[in-house]
């Protein structure tokens, strides 16, 4: 006796919707234990700034200093410091007493009964940049003196004062047109007339100068004959 067959036919649609759920819950297994595996919780990675605030602690779980550029500290740099320049001063601006050097000046150490001692001074910039200063004759102040008492004065029987602004460059010196002593003594009474002369007979004398309220640091000695 045959046994019966059952026809075999095409097997429905749901069927087939089943398989391929199943298939797709497979993929979903595998790729979550693959993640799992790389990213495994707990494992106290490397924070970052996405990570809700993660990135103020540092590795180790302590919170990072307020305030700080960076979670952890930096390597100590090996480049040597770079020296900060002192800015130089402005050219142009009037020069700083400091930076003036005022010297008097003699054409000689002594001089004969008939010389006139010729009478001058010069000015250097000592600092770093060139300075004007007003080195005209309204500044300019000669003064000689023998011991303690003043003799003459430039000032005394001034006409016709002027002031010049003048350029002094850095290390340069300038020097004045010298002046003529009449070996007199000075006063503002005596301008019109005859003064009297200065002792001489190998008498020491001091000139100093001063420019602009600049003074010489020293006098410079000469004898009269």
């Amino acid at each position: 006796m045959s046994t019966p067959h059952h026809p075999v036919g095409r097997r429905s649609a749901a069927v087939y919707r089943r398989r391929r759920l199943m298939v797709l819950l497979i993929l979903l297994a595998i790729i979550a234990g693959v993640l799992l595996l790389i990213f495994r919780p707990g494992s106290g990675g490397p924070a970052t700034a996405g990570d809700g605030g993660a990135a103020g602690t540092v590795a180790n779980g302590t919170p990072a200093p307020s305030g700080s550029q960076s979670a952890l500290p930096g390597p100590k740099s090996s480049a040597k410091p770079v020296a900060t320049a002192t800015p130089k001063p402005t050219a142009g601006q009037p020069c700083a007493p400091a930076n003036v050097d005022v010297e008097a000046i003699t054409d000689a150490s002594r001089y004969a009964a008939t010389a006139q001692p010729l009478l001058s001074l010069s000015l250097t910039n000592t600092g770093q940049a060139m300075c004007t200063i007003d080195a005209g004759t309204a500044t300019m102040v000669f003064t000689i003196t023998s011991g303690s008492e003043p003799y003459w004065t430039s000032t005394d029987c001034q006409t016709n004062p002027v002031h010049t602004d003048i350029k002094l460059e850095p290390g340069k010196t300038l020097t004045t047109q010298p002046i003529a002593w009449d070996r007199t003594r000075s006063s503002k009474s005596t301008c019109g007339g005859k003064r009297p002369a200065v002792p001489a007979g190998g008498a020491s004398y001091h000139l100093k100068v001063s420019v602009d309220g600049i003074e010489s640091k020293t006098s410079k000695q000469f004898l009269l004959y």
